[in-house]
């Protein structure tokens, strides 16, 4: 495997990056390699979010994205370009799938391609299998829950799958105003005409009586995932749940405190519970 020469600015710094994360402490938990293969994720998300969440010219963000594409060509086929050389070791040492790098950069693309507003539930959990779930099955590699490099065992696919969606659909709560700002709503469409929103732009929506109910609905969705995540999780070997199970607990807390907090504006930021995430980490420190 080489590392072509480019004129790319000096490699990545994923340490630093991933410090910006929510869930970094529950990266900290895991050992040295594992690691640092979750920090590579994470600034690898971190760099294909950006695109899709900068302003401007739509096909220049898209042709952007098709250039990652293309570094994944390179980086499977073991030339390395620069930019993403911080990808080479974890997609060695932990046989992470190419398809579930480009299902993120696909997610993104969802983004670029024009402000998502309202989607149906099967276009919203398409979005949300691309951009969070296909995370969640590069991270149950790394965990350890599959380490021969063939398919995911039974377990680590409903985990990945429900842990995605569960944080992401939190995420889409507690970012309702963040994401209007930049022209998107991503609460589903039929929860939103059952409560009689019919005008989908995201500062007229988020203004409406009703929208107070279709996020109750999306909460409960979320809730139900993340109730399916914690069985898969506790029929695991627990050093191999040790950051998933962190990662829910914090979002799950923030889940609790948007409902308690409610939808309805004015929508004061949450963040996770720092007692419930304190809590967590000394169960699973030391297992």
């Amino acid at each position: 495997m080489s590392i072509e020469a480019s004129t790319d600015d000096a490699p990545l710094q994923t340490p630093a990056v991933a410090a910006k994360s929510s869930f970094y402490l529950a990266m900290r938990l895991l050992e040295p390699a594992r690691r640092d293969a979750m920090y590579a994720i994470y600034a690898f998300c971190r760099e294909v979010d950006d695109i899709a969440d900068e302003e401007g010219d739509r096909a220049q963000r898209a042709a952007m994205l098709d250039e990652w594409r293309r570094d994944l060509d390179e980086l499977y086929a073991g030339r390395v370009r620069r930019r993403c050389a911080y990808l080479a070791e974890p997609v060695r040492r932990f046989a992470l799938d190419r398809a579930d790098f480009e299902a993120v950069i696909t997610g993104m693309a969802m983004d670029v391609a024009q402000d998502i507003r309202a989607p149906d539930w099967q276009t919203l959990d398409l979005y949300c299998d691309h951009v969070a779930s296909a995370v969640g099955r590069l991270s149950v590699r790394i965990f350890g829950l599959a380490e021969d490099g063939g398919a995911l065992p039974a377990n680590a696919q409903l985990l990945s799958y429900h842990m995605g969606r569960a944080l992401q659909l939190t995420n889409i709560l507690r970012d309702l105003d963040e994401d209007a700002l930049r022209g998107r709503l991503y609460l589903p469409r039929e929860s939103l005409l059952m409560v009689g929103v019919e005008d989908f732009t995201p500062h007229i929506a988020l203004a409406h009586p009703g929208v107070v109910e279709a996020c109750a609905e999306v909460a409960g969705r979320a809730r139900e995932h993340y109730e399916q995540a914690s069985l898969v999780m506790a029929l695991s070997p627990p050093d191999r749940v040790r950051a998933p199970y962190l990662m829910a607990v914090a979002y799950r807390s923030i889940l609790d405190r948007l409902v308690a907090r409610g939808f309805a504006p004015p929508r004061t930021p949450v963040k996770a519970s720092r007692v419930k995430v304190l809590a967590a980490m000394l169960r699973y420190a030391f297992s």
